[in-house]
């Protein structure tokens, strides 16, 4: 085996394991509400967005098509490159699911690979224009688009069940719920499975392995599906307890309201190519649900907490992304990859001891909030 089929190996593998952080990292953004309003108990609603995350990456590749070549040159992008924006992808994305923080995979994935691309070929190499249009104007609007109309569809729910008891209207809208959770997932498969496609498809362009402007290669489909199904399943806990109890307590017509927002709006993203932020659009629509029943209160400390995160990814992700690769660069060829590599799982490794030291499961994701991410310890117990 050659050191270029070697690398292209360490880059793959790196990008699965990127698709896993993002399939459990963004559970939250499709079954929060449903688990928080227990319309589905929290293993239930893991599985059914595993199974429709999986069945999700088949339906389209435009977006693997943006990141494959609308972002950065693909010509004058190298493994080392590609490896080093995926270590800036995976480890905010490991940071932010430590903290309980519902983050951008895609910015952070983006962040990372421009980042790596600006340090290791110059601006020549990134195509402002498709990181304008397709990444940071969507990134604003799309949360405050999300947010108007979980806004308007909350009201309208309350309104036309205004004299609907609520308990009926409750139970009817925790079986809604079952429906409009599964569309997120399967909408939440159509973008994102697609971005580590787009990135494994840059990784074989730059190997020569396919040329650029082929598609992506079925296997590639099949890995990257089976990976944030996989990812899904597992549960990223932390993440779902900050959406689902922390941004706002809510209900089964809220959190209806707020993923059949969230499903039309990735949806459409997806249908136009763009590689839209899933978190931004399911937390912007969670605080339109809040918004939009009379009484409701939204916790606009970790709404702030969570925006303030959101504005760092693209840059701290961007940050690593230039570090990896300088790292591996300096140290020189496969030897200076595996070395980054080693550094990313030993903290990974950290990230995931230190969390079991606050526990945040299936068992007490649904525990009242508290004001951190950490259940009471009674409840824990």
């Amino acid at each position: 085996m050659d050191a270029s089929t070697l690398l292209l190996g360490v880059v793959v593998v790196t990008a699965l394991a990127f698709d896993f952080t993002n399939g459990f990292h963004d559970t939250a953004n499709a079954m929060a509400t449903s688990i928080a309003t227990r319309a589905l108990r929290p293993r239930i609603a893991v599985a059914l967005s595993a199974v429709l995350n999986f069945v999700g990456a088949f339906l389209s590749l435009k977006v693997a098509a943006t990141i494959a070549s609308g972002i950065v040159e693909s010509g004058a992008i190298t493994l080392t490159v590609v490896f080093a924006g995926l270590v800036g992808g995976l480890a905010w994305n490991l940071l932010t699911w430590y903290f309980g923080i519902p983050s951008s995979s895609s910015h952070a994935l983006i962040g990372g690979v421009v980042g790596a691309t600006l340090i290791a070929a110059g601006t020549g190499a990134v195509k402002v224009d498709g990181l304008m249009s397709k990444v940071i104007v969507p990134a604003f609007l799309s949360p405050v688009f999300a947010a108007l109309v979980a806004i308007a569809g909350t009201f309208l729910v309350y309104r036309i069940t205004q004299r609907v008891p609520a308990s009926t209207r409750t139970r009817g809208f925790r079986l809604g719920q079952i429906g409009s959770a599964s569309l997120v997932s399967l909408a939440h498969g159509t973008n994102d499975a697609q971005k580590t496609m787009g990135v494994i498809t840059l990784a074989l362009i730059a190997n020569h392995t396919i040329s650029p402007g082929a598609g992506t290669p079925f296997w590639v489909i099949v890995a990257c599906a089976l990976c944030i199904s996989l990812g899904t399943y597992i549960g990223g806990w932390r993440v779902i307890r900050t959406l689902g109890k922390g941004l706002t307590e809510i209900e089964s017509p809220q959190g209806f309201a707020a993923e059949g927002s969230s499903a039309a709006v990735i949806l459409a993203a997806t249908h136009f190519g763009f590689p839209l932020s899933t978190t931004h659009v399911c937390s912007g629509s969670i605080m339109g649900a809040g918004v939009g029943k009379r009484l409701a209160e939204v916790r606009w400390g970790v709404a702030g907490r969570m925006v303030t995160a959101w504005l760092c990814t693209i840059p701290a992700a961007a940050l690593v992304g230039a570090g990896a690769w300088k790292g591996a660069d300096a140290i020189g060829g496969v030897g200076g990859v595996a070395v980054v590599f080693g550094a990313a799982v030993l903290f990974a490794g950290g990230l995931y001891l230190a969390a079991r030291r606050i526990p945040v499961t299936h068992a007490n994701v649904n525990e009242e909030w508290t004001g951190s991410l950490a259940p009471d310890k009674e409840q824990v117990a």
